[in-house]
């Protein structure tokens, strides 16, 4: 499942379509949306270094962690980082998304507060002013391809997506509303050099309709989800803390496709965390009953039993042929010609025949009365003036 949504993201928007879009969701029980986030920036990567992918580079939007942990991230999955110039941009919105840092430093309180990294990084110092940051995504994604035709991908570490690379969307909606999250997304979504966007998104963090509007939004939407479920409002005791513990390392992935055609494909898969990176695999056969478990119930059975079939399969439906070259005959309710020409002789054989000719027959008609008139052409109601 995570492969095919690496596969969806590497070969990008189609012809005349929007980029497709992944939303990640994840919440405090199970906070492993993080790795989902850093496998599939992984991934479309080694896409990118490869040739495989429609992309050309990535724009990576920084908000919940700083550069540098990107490049360590980078650093330990074998990229050659003193590289990265030519497929890799970083909007910084994690140092100082408010500017206060660079109003200090103008006043020579601080000197530098600003870390150094190898990326090549560019610092967003107002991340309540959407349209500057969303122009310089677009300049920093066109750098990468060169004013070419190319197209590039976006990344949004915590809700903010379009083939870069953004930090959290989460840290977005803390210093924007909604609507204008909303319209950036779209416009990355609509950009003809935007190959791809994925995003994370803490849901606790927010109100339903902030999900509810990103999944709108998005072609695919992958939930990590506890193993355990919990009920509202049950608390963790001392008991539960191997439970808790095992929450962390391991979770349900769930994931929805939004085909072209208006319908949805969903798939179940379960991740764990090793060491800094994840491993997906299948539902156990016990998450999988479970599973089955959860299709609602209805007052009638959906099945057929074995002796059903067998019926079913000896029903000869009237398009059918009979076996002997012949179409079926459907019986309308009326004799057939065949049937009456028989009868007919066979009551000439019965009967002897007479002078008369029997078979011609006549309509005897007795008036009631004399004062009945004979039919005529004239109305009978034509002296009634209505």
């Amino acid at each position: 499942m995570a492969e095919t949504i690496c596969r969806a993201l590497r070969d990008g928007a189609f012809e005349g379509e929007h980029a497709p879009a992944l939303t990640i969701k994840d919440t405090i029980d199970t906070p492993l949306g993080s790795f989902v986030f850093n496998h599939i920036l992984t991934q479309l990567t080694s896409n990118i270094l490869a040739g495989k992918s429609q992309a050309r580079g990535v724009v990576l939007v920084a908000l919940s962690r700083p550069p540098s942990f990107y490049t360590e991230l980078l650093k330990d999955k074998g990229f050659d980082v003193s590289s990265s110039s030519k497929w890799l941009r970083v909007l910084d919105c994690y140092s100082d998304p408010l500017g206060w840092k660079n109003k200090l430093m103008e006043k020579g309180t601080v000197r530098n507060p600003y870390e150094e990294t190898s990326l090549k990084t560019s610092l967003c110092k107002n991340l309540k002013e959407l349209d500057k940051v969303l122009s310089s995504i677009i300049e920093l994604g066109k750098e990468i391809v060169e004013e070419g035709k190319g197209r590039f991908a976006v990344a949004i570490d915590s809700v903010m997506l379009v083939n870069f690379s953004f930090g959290s969307v989460s840290e977005v909606l803390r210093h924007s509303s909604l609507p204008s999250v909303a319209r950036i997304l779209s416009h990355l979504r609509s950009h003809d050099q935007v190959s791809c966007i994925f995003c994370l998104l803490h849901v606790d963090l927010h109100e339903a309709k902030v999900a509810a509007t990103l999944e709108y939004l998005s072609t695919m939407h992958a939930d990590v989800e506890p193993i355990v479920q919990r009920t509202n409002g049950q608390r963790n005791t001392s008991e539960d803390l191997p439970m808790v513990e095992q929450s962390f390392k391991r979770g349900k992935f769930h994931v929805r496709f939004k085909r072209r055609n208006g319908r949805v494909r969903v798939m179940r898969e379960e991740l764990y965390v090793e060491g800094s990176g994840i491993k997906i695999t299948e539902v156990s056969s016990e998450d999988g009953i479970t599973a089955q478990s959860l299709v609602p119930k209805v007052q009638f059975n959906l099945d057929l039993s074995e002796k059903e079939r067998l019926d079913r399969a000896k029903v000869v439906l009237p398009f059918e042929h009979q076996g002997t070259g012949k179409l079926i005959q459907i019986y309308d309710g009326r004799k057939s010609l065949n049937e009456s020409e028989n009868e007919e002789k066979q009551a000439s054989v019965e009967k002897p025949q007479t002078t008369e000719d029997s078979g011609r027959g006549e309509i005897i008609y007795f008036r009631d009365s004399d004062d009945e008139m004979p039919d005529s052409d004239e109305d009978p109601d034509d002296d009634l003036d209505i």
